[in-house]
């Protein structure tokens, strides 16, 4: 059984913002492997189902961000799952928009999400797919520009971000994390990211 937790923000006016890319990533799972996620329990919304021949639990906790890892040791315990079977997919300001960042450990994220999680679970040894979502421009409080719904070029290139975010996680349950952070972790230009 894995694990896969999307992060975000609950409401539908936080959809289209740079915090809630985990969710959009964990939706464009669901659509595409046929997984309803929407039975509420462990703070989080959630559906079971395979992907690739590998069963699995999507999910979208659904307390606030920086509560996240409240819901996921829930989850972790409910399935029985070890932190090591665990996937989280979530926004990274740190990275340029549309560049993806597969780790399997670490601490040395802003994201206040996965600071939850893994003061939730005590270990930083799972694996993580950082979606890129840094702001062109200079913003005084990154959390208003993360809360702030992202313009037409932004979402063009989330929509693409979100689609490569499921195709990592489908990598790497089918090939492992070997081959999805070797295909995957590449660098985007700028023009590239501005496309």
């Amino acid at each position: 059984m894995r694990l896969i937790v999307g992060l975000g923000n609950v409401g539908p006016e936080y959809e289209w913002t740079p915090h809630n890319m985990g969710f959009l990533a964990v939706d464009a799972l669901a659509e595409r492997f046929g997984i309803r996620v929407t039975r509420p329990e462990a703070k989080a919304l959630a559906g079971r189902g395979e992907i690739a021949g590998h069963e699995v639990v999507l999910a979208k906790p659904q307390t606030m961000m920086n509560l996240s890892g409240v819901s996921a040791r829930m989850l972790l315990e409910r399935y029985e799952c070890e932190p090591a079977n665990l996937i989280v997919l979530f926004d990274e300001v740190d990275l340029p928009w549309g560049m993806l960042r597969i780790r399997d450990r670490g601490v040395n994220s802003t994201h206040n999400g996965l600071k939850s999680i893994i003061g939730a679970i005590g270990t930083d040894e799972f694996i993580r797919v950082r979606m890129g979502v840094q702001p062109n421009q200079q913003w005084g409080d990154l959390k208003d520009y993360l809360l702030c719904t992202v313009g037409r070029e932004e979402r063009q290139i989330a929509q693409e971000m979100i689609v490569e975010a499921a195709d990592a996680v489908e990598l790497l349950l089918t090939e492992g994390l070997e081959k999805a952070m070797s295909r995957f972790n590449r660098k985007v230009s700028q023009e590239e990211a501005s496309e």
